[in-house]
């Protein structure tokens, strides 16, 4: 079993560095002819938009800043936190 748990802790911890590298591409400008950057942002961007597009509809943003993001995060380790103990206590 403490596989399956070292599997999801690794599963978490990626889709939060992917989610922390969408957050950190948001901020730099990408050039425009650039397909190597467009595939990365791309990359980023489709990985991530099903996850932070639910919370994007519930919480809106305040002015320029999306705070969906940080909601998501949160949720995201609950959710790692209930799941691995939940399989440690079989």
């Amino acid at each position: 079993m403490d596989h399956v748990v070292d599997y999801i802790n690794a599963l978490t911890t990626v889709f939060f560095l992917v989610i922390l590298g969408r957050i950190v591409l948001s901020f730099l400008p990408m050039a425009p002819g650039s397909r190597w950057a467009r595939s990365v942002f791309d990359f980023f961007h489709t990985s991530t938009e099903w996850f932070l597009g639910f919370f994007r509809r519930i919480i809106p943003p305040l002015g320029m800043f999306d705070l969906s993001p940080i909601a998501a995060l949160v949720v995201l380790f609950i959710c790692n936190w209930v799941v691995v103990n939940l399989l440690q206590s079989f």
